[in-house]
């Protein structure tokens, strides 16, 4: 198993994105959410890393803890900026995959 923070996740999607500690970004969809539990952005979870058809994927996803609630909003910079970007395209790319052939 593999740790990492919850980057992103859109309920209404069903999908986000973890952080883990390795430094690589995982997809995940809701089904692989342990049953019963909810995660949103900034948990810290444990999971299973797969290889998907666009790349890095977390599977047999559990919650370790909530989220911190610090109250306090990250500073802008140009570090943040591209991360935005790279949510952006992951986002996008996963909208892709999730769209019905």
């Amino acid at each position: 198993m593999t740790e990492g923070t919850v980057k992103f996740f859109d309920p209404g999607k069903h999908f986000g994105f973890i952080n883990g500690d390795d430094s690589k970004s995982y997809y995940f969809h809701e089904s692989q959410v342990a049953e019963g539990t909810r995660v949103t952005d900034g948990d810290r979870v444990s999971f299973t890393p797969a290889q998907g058809e666009r790349g890095p994927k977390a599977e047999n996803v559990k919650k370790i803890t909530d989220a911190p609630d610090s109250g306090v909003e990250p500073e802008d910079s140009e570090e943040s900026e591209a991360t935005e970007e790279e949510l952006e395209s992951e986002v996008a790319e996963a909208e892709e995959e999730e769209e019905p052939e």
